[in-house]
């Protein structure tokens, strides 16, 4: 039995909104980003799911209980973290302000000094990019490319055992590893160059077949166009 998977993106945070490297560093919704939720919640509550999980951080835990809390066709019971679905992990660049460390990556990656994540991205390929990030931080504990990988692998494996006889479940996650399965795993991606960043509240929708493999019908879907999935 095939599987659908919403993928959520949690609501906007503080770091969101002053523009600081997210990762593995935490910070609470901000009001938007719950208001925004809200959009997303409503747009959900008649949409019926066998199980809930998010990562583990407090930010996706926060977002899906408000969608679980609205939900009025589902009986979820205890909402399972799986830390494998947390977002991708900046090391040193944790906190700072996006557009320098961006700058700093470019360099390390031969570039001219840039803010825009995307033309950097666009130019070097996800993969040596990811490479860039690591060898851009001081301490080198950013995630790189194959860390990464390996991590999502493992992430879409447990996912799988997980839900293997259930026919749709909602995963809270993060932008930046949204947007990486979108690149390996939506067959309108290239496999390594970038695409759009999945608004928060945004859902992303996959399907895990009866082998376990899995792969992406609906990318970075806004909260508002929702009913339309």
């Amino acid at each position: 039995m095939a599987t659908e998977v919403y993928l959520v993106r949690h609501g906007e945070t503080m770091f969101n909104q002053l523009n600081k490297v997210q990762g593995w560093a935490d910070s609470p919704l901000t009001v938007k980003g719950i208001n925004d939720l809200k959009v997303t919640a409503a747009n959900l509550s008649q949409v019926h799911f066998d199980k809930m999980y998010s990562s583990d951080l407090k930010r996706a835990i926060d977002t899906v209980h408000l969608i679980a809390d609205t939900n009025e066709v589902s009986e979820i019971g205890k909402i399972k973290k799986l830390p494998a679905f947390r977002e991708v992990f900046f090391g040193t660049f944790e906190g700072d302000d996006i557009d320098e460390a961006w700058r700093k990556v470019a360099k390390a990656g031969g570039m001219k000094p840039t803010s825009d994540v995307v033309k950097i991205i666009q130019t070097l390929g996800i993969h040596d990019f990811r490479e860039a990030t690591k060898k851009a931080d001081p301490r080198h504990l950013a995630e790189d490319a194959e860390a990464l990988d390996d991590r999502m692998d493992q992430a879409i494996s447990q996912l799988a055992q997980e839900t293997k006889g259930l026919g749709r479940v909602l995963v809270v996650s993060h932008g930046d590893f949204i947007k990486t399965l979108g690149i390996k795993y939506w067959d309108q991606a290239s496999g390594d160059h970038d695409i759009p960043f999945p608004d928060n509240g945004s859902v992303t929708r996959g399907i895990i077949d009866d082998n376990g493999k899995f792969r992406i019908i609906n990318y970075g879907v806004k909260n508002t166009d929702i009913p339309n999935l």
